[in-house]
């Protein structure tokens, strides 16, 4: 058998004796045993996704090895088992003595060429005689083991020679050997084991799955047990390649996906063999050959033939040695590209088995079973997996030692990013040691954080509590997640430096490049200057030349003819004349051999002159076009005014804000946008750089086109003439506002000439700016950019010529990066924040409001909402000490959090359209009304500017001052900078910067939220709450009863028991409309609790005031069964003994195998169900109970929710989206009152880390967690995890089968890596667990403790024996003596912790009585450290930790401390017992109501029930009750009730009282009350007050013009109680006509005429459209008239019929629209106009749809048939005659027709017919267009039939309820639909009750007055009642 793990078929056994039958049934049996085994190691194989098994099957299984079987066909079986030796191998050993034994490329070439093409060819010969050999060898193997048994020497002997032989000697007898006898000769001393692993090959492939980092050095071999770990480990590895999918994983997905997948793999493997081949994984035996590569075998022919064609015995030995190196080089450079092909080949095989896969699975399954590859990533990646998405670079040092420069400037930046280490930073000291300790401390923690987390890969949590010692900084410590966010913003601030340094190397580079164009053209000018004086002095001295030859030839001629002349006549009288003429001559040939060689000089300088020249001509030639432009491109570019690339540099690397990057980023832009501008105009040859590399043309912003022109005309050139450039402007700034002066010698880097007049702003005394312009026009370097060129007097452009050069250097300036850094913060500072009331705002907004005090905030500093700055800190804090500067940071950030959470309801405000919002500086004027002044606000230009201009004057102007025309320029550039450039900048980047902190702020208030829900603890009975402390008597796992409460009288109401663990065991329904406590549902009841015995029973607030009546009942009732449990050994005196033989039977039956303990305590309380209300419709709960009923599974989760409400927390999070995200479902819940504002994505990190940080307080059984469903969740959050390992790990867990014992269990069986293990370990509790009697449980595997402690060092139990003074086992039974010592020294502080609890309450009651309370006392708080008198305090930890450091293992010191604690309080639970519901928590959760929605001042309507002689009672919708005393029935002296009020009346009151304690509300009808302001009830103190800055005045003012329709208001509801209008002579007056005013408070009813309603509609613009308002209806007296807005300005009018009416002044109980029937108006608006508005935003936004009037529709019809005569076109547009109807209208021939269109709540109307869709009756319409059809409705395109037309449209409102014959209960029952969500008109609204809430904030508009939808889907159904969150998408509604 081979020896390789993975090859149980034994074909990787070269030297395998047994036949190919033999191995081909060895293979069969191995499969079948593969696939029943369930403990085998394709269980122990980490799990990957079953895509990849699958994609890996076809290629990796199924080899039948047919040809070795087909060639040992005919052999004989003794043959092959090597019984008898054959004539052929006695032929072999001749040809093996002669050496002509060789083996033949060609023959392996064909061989494998065979096989390619027909799959079942013979053997080769190379091969027959290679198995041959091989059994000789065996044989010959065997007979030398027998010689060296009997002690043969001799045979010995010639075995070692042969063996030395065979190593010396290299043949090409057969490949393998080759190889042996090539890679290990003699002289290696590593051969033996080579060749061993060269025998297994797939030894080599085996890779261990978590050993990246050496996991051999991961953990001390302490135990002596690690080489056992890391064997298992390897013969459990696997090979990548040869991953199959086992029938576990089989199974597993035909579950999941069905037996579909089952059919589709059967499918695929029917055509594998082929492509099994291809796969490469088996090899032929014996040889060695890959089949994959039999194409490649012809690229070792070379090879081969020199291998086994040459014996070259005799030859050099280091010529052989040399050869033998380089093939052996060639041949593993081809091994390792083939082995890149196989790797490609099965790389595109399985990606084509995953592309098939996918075809045939759904997306959203894959993802849910975590099958995708982004899944099998994460599951192999030996990291926490909440750090898989997390890709910043770490821009530190991954080697420790001291922090480097960048990470010093890091650390810093964070440290100015987040307030609460900064205040530990700048803390005040008392001397400069401490100031630098402390510094340093902060620093080098940040830097540490930064390291754990990068290179480590550490989760906060975990360095939170166990790297203590090395983020020694506490602020550090609680903000390691805001150093994760932050290193994020450092990164991208860095890359964005990075981009501002490229553009401005981009800048430079092309302004050079115009310089070098420039410069080439003044360098020909050069030499053309240069050679035409050379050619003139070189015309001179030729000149002079022919003259002095000239002269010396007269000379010559003249002396030889007067010389022969005198000889004759006179003889030599003439001597002396004839000498100086000779002399003359000599001088002038001397002169002239001068200037020919002075001519000779100047001939080579004109050469040389005219090839330098030719040279630059030759390469300028091509740029000489463009010297000309080049020069006009840097006149008009100003480089020296506008930047300094030096200065630019130094600048940036200071730069550490990010809104300072993008200023310089947005300067360099615009700088660069210019001179490309000017570049293409005067050089449009170089236009190609405005394209991008792919050719399209760069993108540019509109609103710089004047900018660019004006820079191209020349006109930033003309402006810095007498005006100071914006850089230096920037420069002056920066250094003015430090130090108040400025240094006019300063020089820019590289300034060659500085000088103080650059500085400043250069003066034209001698012209005004007119005669500027006029001049600079005449020149025509000014040009004017009017389309009339200058002609027109009345153009802008004539009258101020420069206009352009201001908007250049205003647009310039307001861009200066410095410029805008020092403005900016002067305007922070200043800056205010307004809120205006709209239209709409104004008309609803009151004191019951949910947005009153926010619509008229005014002059609030923005500041407030951020951060004090540095500056302003440091001067507050100047004379403060250390206590007062924390109490100063506390109030600041209490400030900000506040401030920021108002913004954020200001947002949602301003998102309604209730509210205005405005940023901006101090207004110039004040006026009273300030908030009606939209003039105001609307320009920048009535802003306060003063500071801002002051700043910039000083550093703008001149400093002697200019003429008041040019200042006034100046002084025009300064406005235009800052209204036009500046101020939309700031007031941008305040609001973006407000909404960035208010979002970050809510975010954490809702993760605070989150953090104290999950922090609730178990419900702990009051049997244990009472009399135990949980520190001495934890809660523990405790069986629990939960009860859904039904209050539909049609659903039963559930009882559902749960086990300790949490598991579901049984269930009781109780029949709707039936109660709990009367005839045989009570003894079901008892018998029911009998049974299960819970120690406790939770009732479920659902079903409000039903909830409140089942809980007493329940307390009744366990009552009863407790005094049965507690008697039932006691007869009764009635009761003869057969009855009590027979009871006590019955009660044996009840009692479980282990109750041992008799007694039996219970008792019944309410619970929060909102989370149980979550599951019972989520998906979750559908897969765990599929065949349970929504309230059953309710129940379930009540009591899983009372035992561990974290766990039901977790488990929600569990479910992931269709996107792969999880924890959308935690958004249903209500955590925080403003979640729906808060971007989804960092609300769920928020919460992830937010439960991390609570599971890692908490711990998590990882038994438990890998066993229930529902615990499983916890699981994910432990560091390290995620949902992805956490389901690996627990499916690893099942196949093993076996539970984890400890945590050295883990690394055992290799189910994480070690990253993940070092995160985890510490919070993954081992608690009971059922050992095997040899395994010992460590007790220090369920306590914080980390392994490195005890397990890799012992620490934990040197401390441990030390305690107990103790020696040290040195013995075999040193483990067991180490755990008796820590059992032991835990037990003494168990003991030590219940004498002190008894002492303290000793002490207490003595001095105060029995008051102690039990469940309050916590030793960590309430005990002294001096009082602790346990063994573990009496050593000195500090002193052990300082000889750990000193040793070098590092600093431990907080460990050390956690092990004392833990040893007294092992994981202790930190977490306070769930407390019972009360006061305002419980009013809110059984009413539905909240301070906001319910409080003094606020009217409601309700029914009285009954009269008393006290008062009425009345019923407010939500079954609220409400008492009405009879002082308060009415203003004048009150007999009885019945004179004012009767039974069944529906009035409307105002409440005076809210008593939460008694659930109930106080109401009175007296004028008094009815006419008191809405501001002077008192505010309740639950709501956010009011802002200091708040505008009593306005709003006193805004409540005054509100009086008079509130005045009539009451006048009508006066009528409805049966009083009379006193008119002017004081008799009573009568109404008169048939419009009868309504005693209606719903915001939605108007008591005015027709024209008033349509008004108000038509003069809140787009914002009303889709509303509707109600009135009553001048038609009859009976009878409402809806406007209901369709389209801007087109309202349509409908009437409704009004039955059982209470009185006149009523609104009918029944609404009648034709045949439809309503309940109210909120059922009206919601079942009649919101289907309506659905329908109108369908037409509207169908292709079919045009915005045009009929005739420019009919025309444009006309014209679309003129142009295709032959087509019929058609569209729908608006009837403007008939609101509320569509005109249909086509054109057949040449006349327009139309069909009118109807809109109904059930669809769209064409004759007769109701259609569901308009394509739907487009569809019929094209079948008949000249008329509706009358026949049955068209059928669905599914085949399936259409709902009947007099069926209304399925809404949220569900069917129509049947009229009722009493007034319909109230909407917050459950028994009525439930009501639309709030309507947008606000104020006490029945829609608004109906959900529970009086006078909710009505949501964001959205379109037709219908609410928006969440971004994550709408729930069905509308919200649940009592305020309960929506159901997530698809979900069944909630009955």
């Amino acid at each position: 058998m081979s020896s390789n793990p993975d090859d149980e078929d034994g074909l990787f056994d070269e030297n395998d004796d047994s036949s190919d039958e033999d191995i081909a049934v060895v293979k069969k049996v191995s499969k079948k045993r593969k696939a029943s085994d369930k403990s085998g190691a394709e269980k122990k194989k980490p799990k990957q996704s079953w895509i990849d098994d699958a994609a890996e099957e076809s290629g990796d299984e199924g080899d039948d090895d047919d040809d070795e079987e087909d060639d040992d066909e005919n052999e004989n079986d003794y043959i092959k088992d090597d019984f008898v030796v054959g004539e052929d191998e006695v032929e072999f050993k001749k040809k093996k003595k002669t050496g002509d034994l060789e083996d033949s490329d060609d023959d392996d070439e064909e061989d494998d060429d065979d096989d390619d093409d027909t799959g079942g060819r013979k053997l080769s010969k190379k091969k027959r005689v290679k198995k041959k050999r091989s059994n000789l060898e065996l044989a010959e193997e065997d007979l030398d083991l027998i010689a060296e048994a009997r002690g043969d020497t001799e045979r010995e002997a010639k075995r070692r020679e042969r063996e030395e032989a065979a190593r010396k000697t290299v043949f090409g007898r057969d490949q393998d050997e080759l190889q042996k006898g090539l890679f290990y000769d003699s002289g290696d001393d590593d051969a033996p084991a080579a060749a061993e692993a060269r025998s297994k090959p797939a030894k080599r492939r085996m890779v261990e799955q978590y050993d990246e980092d050496g996991m051999d050095d991961f953990i001390d071999d302490d135990l002596n047990d690690q080489s056992q770990i890391m064997a298992s480990a390897r013969s459990d590895a696997y090979d990548e390649e040869g991953a199959g999918v086992s029938e576990a994983q089989l199974n597993e997905a035909s579950e999941i996906f069905g037996t579909d997948y089952l059919e589709f793999m059967a499918n695929e493997d029917q055509n594998m063999d082929e492509e099994e081949e291809l796969t490469g994984k088996y090899r032929e035996r014996g040889v060695g050959v890959d089949l994959l590569d039999s194409d490649e075998s012809s690229d070792e022919d070379d090879d081969d033939d020199d291998l086994f064609g040459d014996d070259d015995r005799g030859g050099d030995s280091v010529q052989a040695s040399q050869k033998r190196e380089a093939l052996k080089l060639k041949r593993e450079k081809k091994e390792l590209a083939r082995q890149e092909r196989r790797k490609q080949k099965l790389q595109q095989k399985n990606a084509k088995r995953k592309a098939q896969l996918r075809r045939a699975f759904e997306p959203v399954q894959l993802i849910e079973n975590f099958c995708t590859d982004r899944d099998d990533e994460i599951r192999r990646l030996d990291a926490p997996e909440r750090f898989f998405d997390w890709k910043t670079p770490f821009h530190g040092s991954s080697e420790g030692g001291d922090p480097s420069e960048e990470e010093e400037e890091e650390a810093m930046w964070i440290i100015g990013r987040i307030p609460e280490i900064a205040s530990e930073y700048f803390a005040p000291s008392q001397n400069m040691e401490e100031m630098e300790e402390r510094e340093k401390r902060v620093m080098n923690s940040i830097v540490q954080a930064l390291r754990l987390l990068h290179v480590d890969k550490l989760e906060p949590a975990f360095i939170k509590r166990y790297r203590e010692d090395l983020v020694a900084s506490p602020a550090v410590r609680e903000n390691l997640y805001r150093i994760m966010d932050e290193d994020d913003e450092y990164n991208t601030m860095v890359t964005a430096r990075t981009k501002v340094g490229e553009i401005l190397e981009s800048v430079i580079r092309d302004v050079d490049h115009i310089e070098a164009t420039g410069a080439e053209a003044d360098f020909v000018q050069k030499l053309e200057v240069d050679l035409m004086n050379a050619e003139e002095k070189l015309e001179e001295a030729a000149k002079q030349e022919s003259e002095l030859k000239v002269e010396i030839e007269q000379l010559g001629s003249n002396d030889g003819m007067d010389e022969d002349d005198d000889d004759e006549l006179f003889g030599d009288d003439d001597d002396n004349d004839n000498e100086a003429k000779k002399e003359k001559q000599e001088s002038l040939k001397k002169h002239l051999a001068t200037i020919q060689s002075l001519m000779e000089d100047r001939a080579e300088k004109v050469t040389d002159i005219q090839s330098k020249l030719a040279s630059a001509q030759a390469t300028s030639r091509e740029s000489m076009q463009d010297q000309g432009p080049a020069r006009e491109v840097m006149r008009k570019t100003c480089r020296q005014n506008l930047w300094n690339a030096e200065d630019i540099v130094d600048y940036l690397s200071g730069l550490t804000d990010m809104r300072h990057v993008v200023d310089l980023n947005m300067y360099l832009s615009l700088i660069k946008e210019g001179n490309d501008a000017i570049r293409k105009k005067e050089m449009p040859m170089l236009s190609q750089s405005d394209k991008t590399k792919d050719g399209r043309k760069k993108s540019r912003r509109f609103d710089r086109d004047f900018y660019r022109t004006c820079v191209s005309e020349g006109l930033r050139s003309i402006c810095y003439k007498f005006l100071l450039p914006p850089n230096r402007v920037g420069i002056k700034m920066e250094d003015m506002s430090q130090s108040q002066n400025f240094d006019f010698n300063k020089a820019m880097p590289g300034e060659q000439n500085p000088s103080p007049q650059n500085w400043v702003a250069p003066m034209l005394e001698s012209q005004s700016p007119d005669e500027f312009a006029n001049e600079l026009i005449g020149s025509g370097e000014l040009v004017l950019l009017s389309s009339s060129g200058g002609t027109d007097p009345g153009d802008q452009e004539t009258s101020d010529p420069l206009r352009g050069c201001r908007y250049v250097a205003a647009m310039e300036l307001a861009h200066e990066p410095r410029v805008r850094r020092h403005l900016r913060n002067i305007y922070r500072r200043h800056a205010v924040l307004s809120t205006r009331p709209t239209k709409r705002g104004t008309e609803i907004i009151d004191a019951f409001h949910d947005y009153y005090g926010l619509h008229l905030i005014k002059d609030k500093g923005v500041k407030e909402h951020f951060p004090m700055d540095e500056k302003e800190s440091a001067e507050k804090k100047a004379m403060l000490g250390p206590d007062e500067c924390r109490e100063l940071d506390r109030e600041m950030k209490k400030r900000e959090h506040e401030s920021c959470l108002q913004y954020l309801r200001i947002l949602k405000a301003e998102h309604t359209g209730h509210i205005s919002v405005h940023v901006h500086l101090p207004l110039k004027e004040q006026f009273d009304d300030w908030y009606t002044h939209d003039e105001q606000y609307a320009t920048r230009d009535k802003q306060d500017l003063r500071a801002l201009m002051e700043e910039l004057e000083r550093v703008y102007f001149p400093l002697d001052g200019d003429t008041d025309e040019w200042n006034d320029e100046r002084k025009k550039i300064l406005t235009q900078a800052l209204i036009q450039f500046l101020l939309p900048r700031f007031e941008g980047e305040i609001r973006r910067e407000l909404k960035e902190a208010c979002m970050r702020i809510g975010v954490e208030a809702a993760g605070e939220n989150l953090y104290n829900l999950a922090m609730e603890g178990p419900y702990r009975p009051q049997a244990l709450m009472h009399t135990e402390n949980r520190f001495l008597y934890p809660t523990g796992d405790l069986p629990m009863v939960g009860i859904c409460c039904s209050a539909d009288p049609k659903e039963p109401t559930y009882l559902a028991s749960v086990t300790e663990r949490g598991a579901f065991n049984d269930h009781l329904a109780i029949p709707g409309g039936t109660r709990v406590d009367s005839g045989k549902n009570r003894e079901k009841v008892i018998t029911f609790l009998l049974q299960s015995r819970p120690a406790a029973v939770l009732v479920g607030t659902s079903g409000g005031f039903e909830s409140r009546i089942l809980h007493r009942k329940m307390n009744d009732l366990i009552n009863e069964a407790m005094q049965r449990w507690k008697d039932k050994d006691i007869q009764g005196e009635d009761e003869d003994d057969e009855d009590f033989e027979a009871r006590r039977a019955s009660f044996d039956k009840l009692r479980y195998e282990d109750d041992e303990d008799e007694e039996w305590a219970c008792n019944a309380d309410l619970i929060d169900d909102n989370v149980a209300q979550l599951f019972g419709r989520s998906v979750r709960g559908k897969k765990e109970f599929p065949d349970h009923q929504t309230n059953l599974k309710i129940a379930v989760s009540i009591a899983r929710y009372a035992k561990d409400p974290l766990g039901e927390l977790t488990y929600a999070w569990s479910v992931a989206s269709d996107t792969g995200n999880f924890g959308a479902e935690l958004l249903y819940i209500n955590i925080h009152p403003m979640q729906q504002q808060l971007p989804r994505t960092l609300l769920l990190r928020q919460y992830e880390r937010t439960l991390c940080e609570v599971v890692a307080a908490i711990g998590v059984d990882v038994n438990a967690a890998c066993t229930l469903d529902h615990l499983n969740g916890l699981l994910s959050f432990a560091p390290g995890f995620g949902p992805r390992k956490t389901a690996s790990l627990k499916q690893s867990v099942e196949q093993l089968g076996e539970t984890i014992g400890s945590r050295r269990f883990l690394l055992e069986k290799r189910l994480m890596g070690p990253v993940v293990y070092n995160n985890a370990v510490a919070f993954l509790r081992i608690r009971n667990v059922d050992v095997d009697d040899g395994h010992i449980m460590n007790p220090l595997d369920d306590t914080r403790l980390h392994p490195d402690v005890y397990t890799r060092h012992n620490w934990a139990i040197k401390i441990a024996t030390d305690a107990l003074e103790r020696a040290e086992d040195e013995t075999r039974n040193k483990e067991r003596a180490s755990i008796k010592a820590l059992r032991d020294v835990m037990d003494n502080s168990a003991q030590e912790v219940e004498r002190l609890f008894l002492a303290t309450k000793e002490e207490w009651e003595a001095l105060y009585g029995p008051t102690f309370k039990v469940f309050e006392w916590n030793p960590k708080v309430s005990v002294p450290s001096d009082k602790w008198r346990d063994k573990v305090e009496e050593l000195d930890l500090d002193a052990f930790a300082g000889m750990i450091e000193e040793s070098g293992h590092g600093k431990w010191n907080s460990h050390l401390q956690m092990i004392k604690w833990e040893f007294r309080l092992p994981y202790s639970d930190p977490r306070a017992p769930m407390e019972p519901l009360t006061g305002d928590k419980l009013f809110k959760l059984i009413t539905g109501e909240s301070d906001q929605s319910l409080r003094p001042g606020k009217e409601v309507t309700g029914k009285v029930m009954r009269n008393g002689d006290f008062g009425s009672r009345v019923k407010l919708e939500g079954d609220i009750p409400a008492f009405i005393p009879l002082r308060n029935l009415s203003d004048e002296h009150v007999e009885t009730a019945e004179d004012i009020v009767t039974i069944g009346m529906v009035v409307t009151a105002v409440i005076t009282e809210v008593k939460k304690d008694h659930m109930c509300v106080d109401m009175s009808l007296k004028m008094e009350d009815f006419k008191k302001k809405p501001s002077a009830w008192d505010r309740p103190g639950s709501l956010p007050p009011l802002d200091d800055h708040f505008d009593w005045r306005a709003s006193n003012s805004v409540e005054e013009k509100k009086s008079k329709e509130r005045e009539a208001r009451l006048e009508a509801q006066q009528l409805s109680l049966g009083h009379t209008k006193v008119g002017e002579d004081g008799e009573p007056k009568k109404r008169a006509g048939r419009v009868a005013r309504r005693a209606c408070a719903h915001p939605a009813f108007r008591n005015v005429r027709h024209d008033q309603v349509d008004k108000e509609l038509k003069e809140g613009g787009a914002a009303m459209v889709g509303e509707a308002l109600v009135r009553p209806s001048s038609k009859s007296s009976d009878s409402l008239a809806v406007h209901w807005v369709v389209q801007e300005g087109s309202i349509k009018v409908v009437e409704v019929l009004e039955e059982d009416k209470d009185n006149d002044a009523a609104i009918g109980n029944i609404l009648k629209i034709k045949d439809e029937t309503y309940g109210s108006i909120d059922e009206l608006l919601g079942r009649y106009v919101a289907p309506m508005n659905d329908y109108v935003e369908e037409l509207m936004n169908h292709r079919k749809f045009v915005d045009m009037a009929e005739d420019e529709l009919d025309e444009k019809l006309r014209k679309e048939k003129t142009a295709n005569p032959k087509g019929i076109f058609y569209n729908v547009c608006w009837m403007e005659m008939h609101p509320g109807y569509a005109s249909l209208r086509f054109i057949l021939s040449s006349t327009t027709r139309a069909h009118p269109i109807g809109i109904s709540p059930n669809g769209f109307v064409w004759g007769t017919v109701k259609y569901p869709n308009l394509d739907r009756l487009l569809n019929d319409f094209k079948k008949n267009p000249r008329g509706s059809s009358t026949a049955k409705r068209p059928a669905s395109s599914s085949g399936a039939q259409p709902p009947k037309p007099t069926e209304p449209r399925a809404s949220r409102w569900g069917s129509r309820p049947p009229p009722p014959s009493a007034p319909p209960p109230a909407w917050g029952s459950q028994s009525a639909a439930p009501p639309p969500p709030a309507q947008q008109w606000g104020t006490a609204s029945a829609s608004a009750s109906a959900q529970g809430q009086w006078d909710r904030p009505p949501p964001p508009a959205a379109g037709y007055g219908q609410p928006p939808p969440p971004s994550y889907g709408p729930p069905p159904g509308g919200p649940p009642p009592y305020s309960r969150p929506p159901a997530p998408p698809n979900y069944p509604p909630r009955m």
